[in-house]
C-alpha cells in the first residue's frame, strides 16, 4: 500500500481490504469486563443457546471498534493519512449479523467523499463493510476524519 500524506493524496472510489482477525472468547470476555456489558447473550452459554443465534455473540461495539482498527493493519499512514488531524465522526452503523466466537472478520472501505473545508484542511470519507469469513456483512459504517491537506 502506497503511504498516505495528506488529504490530497486521496481519489473518490479508492478501496482497499484489511487481513481478517479471529474474534475470540477472550476478546469477549475481556469487552465484557472493560465495557461493564455483562448481557448473557454474551456472556452466558446456557442463555445464549436459548436464543435465535444458539450460541454467544460478541457485542456490536466490539465487532465496531475491532472492525474499525483492522486498516492500520495496512500501515500507519494509509487509512488515515500523516496529516490526520482528528476523529470527525461516524455516521450510518448498522449491524446486520452476528459474529460468533471463532468469527474472522475483515474490514473493505472505499473512500466515498472528500470534503475540503478550507485551503488547509479537509474531511476523508470512508464507507466501511465488517464481513466474516463466510462473505456476510455483519456492520456497515461511514467513518469521517479530518485530515491536513
Amino acid at each position: 500500500m502506497n503511504e498516505k500524506l495528506t488529504l490530497n493524496d486521496y481519489t473518490i472510489g479508492e478501496k482497499f481490504i484489511t487481513p481478517g482477525r479471529t474474534i475470540t472468547e477472550s476478546d469477549i470476555t475481556s469487552f465484557a469486563g472493560l465495557s461493564g456489558d455483562y448481557h448473557p447473550l454474551h456472556t452466558d452459554i446456557t442463555y445464549a443457546e436459548k436464543t435465535k443465534f444458539g450460541e454467544r455473540i460478541a457485542h456490536g461495539m466490539l465487532v465496531l471498534a475491532v472492525g474499525t482498527a483492522l486498516p492500520y493493519r495496512l500501515g500507519p499512514n494509509y487509512f488515515l493519512p500523516n496529516s490526520f488531524v482528528a476523529f470527525y465522526g461516524m455516521e450510518s452503523v448498522r449491524f446486520t449479523a452476528p459474529v460468533k466466537i471463532s468469527d474472522t472478520i475483515r474490514f473493505e472501505g472505499e473512500v466515498t467523499a472528500i470534503d475540503f473545508k478550507d485551503e488547509k484542511r479537509g474531511v476523508l470519507t470512508w464507507t466501511g463493510r465488517i464481513l466474516n469469513q463466510r462473505d456476510e456483512l455483519c456492520c456497515s459504517v461511514v467513518m469521517k476524519l479530518l485530515c491536513g491537506r
